[in-house]
């Protein structure tokens, strides 16, 4: 599920994004004092376009496991960006929590990158 998301996200395919997110899917963006676009955001189709216009800007996409579950560190020109955990649930992404800010990123990536 993950995968696919990743790889419509990228693709800026809205039909396959809307396939692997559940209908009541909750995003919740926290950028800290960093940027203020933190964000909560629930539905299929508002986490769709938000995932296509996030995906637009990442440079690269790291899969990794966050907190034993799938998700991904960022980076944008070499530096950790952010990092992403999702929740699955009946074949369904359910949850989408991202955590972003410089110094709460390279702490977290770290780890995340070096398991």
């Amino acid at each position: 599920m993950v995968g696919a998301f990743y790889a419509a996200a990228r693709s800026g395919n809205f039909a396959a994004l809307l396939s692997v997110l559940d209908p009541d899917v909750v995003l919740r963006a926290d950028f800290g004092r960093a940027r203020p676009e933190s964000a909560f955001v629930r539905g299929a189709e508002a986490v769709a376009n938000r995932a296509r216009l996030g995906a637009a800007s990442a440079s690269v996409i790291h899969p990794a496991r966050v907190n034993g579950t799938a998700g991904a560190v960022i980076t944008r020109n070499g530096e950790a960006f952010a990092v992403m955990a999702f929740t699955v649930a009946d074949d369904r992404i359910v949850e989408i929590d991202i955590i972003g800010g410089t110094d709460r990123v390279r702490r977290v990536a770290s780890a995340v990158l070096s398991s």
